[in-house]
């Protein structure tokens, strides 16, 4: 997937490059600061992400803002409409999800459900307009967690945590954010829907056929850090 995006990226740049060469030679008449062109930095990545992140709402989302900015900085569409409608689509597209999300059992899913059904704990740990650490001690299992932040921010250390089958941690970070530390010896894989926020996913998935550690939740101007 990151090899995608550098190709994307990659591609982009070079087109930009021909594009103001001609330009300079007068091969071509492009006014590059046209009316709106600042929204390209907005529509670009948001494009490139829609096909490259795993977090595919908050590229949606973002994209469709550049493009309606765009045609309201070309006078095709008002500002005052852009205003009107900004929310309820937002709404109307994370609706969306949920409704067709709804439909389908996900591998996350069913993994928590064994876990309750086998005894496993699943930990919850929530922080409302302050902080909460969770720091598994040298050996202590790990089988779950649900992680909170709202206006605070969550801290969850499993690096010395034993970890024997595949988990869930749900993350709920609303105006807040949620630092998740993994061994190295652990795949991981994100689920994320994200709003005005963000999952970074820095966790070098192992090699070996190792235990997996679904991440699954929802970001609204707020994040969630994996390392």
């Amino acid at each position: 997937m990151k090899k995608s995006k550098s190709i994307l990226w990659g591609l982009v740049l070079v087109l930009a490059g021909i594009l103001l060469a001609a330009n300079s030679f007068d091969l071509i008449d492009i006014n590059i600061f046209f009316d709106g062109w600042w929204t390209l930095i907005i529509i670009i990545p948001c494009f490139i992400g829609i096909f490259t992140d795993s977090d595919k709402m908050g590229n949606i989302i973002g994209f469709c803002i550049g493009v309606f900015l765009l045609l309201c900085c070309q006078n095709l569409l008002s500002f005052d409409l852009l205003l009107k409608l900004l929310f309820p689509i937002i709404i109307v597209i994370v609706g969306c999800k949920l409704i067709f999300g709804s439909f389908k059992s996900s591998k996350s899913q069913k993994v928590m459900e064994q876990v309750v059904s086998s005894g496993g704990q699943v930990r919850n740990a929530t922080a409302t307009f302050s902080g909460q650490d969770v720091i598994y001690g040298l050996g202590e299992e790990f089988t779950g967690a649900e992680l909170t932040a709202v206006f605070g921010g969550v801290k969850c250390d499993l690096r010395n945590a034993t970890i024997n089958r595949d988990c869930v941690i749900k993350c709920s970070a609303i105006f807040g954010g949620i630092d998740i530390f993994v061994p190295q010896n652990v795949n991981v894989k994100v689920n994320t829907t994200s709003i005005f926020g963000g999952t970074s996913n820095k966790a070098n998935n192992s090699s070996a056929n190792t235990v997996t550690i679904y991440i699954e939740g929802s970001c609204l101007f707020g994040g969630v850090d994996i390392k």
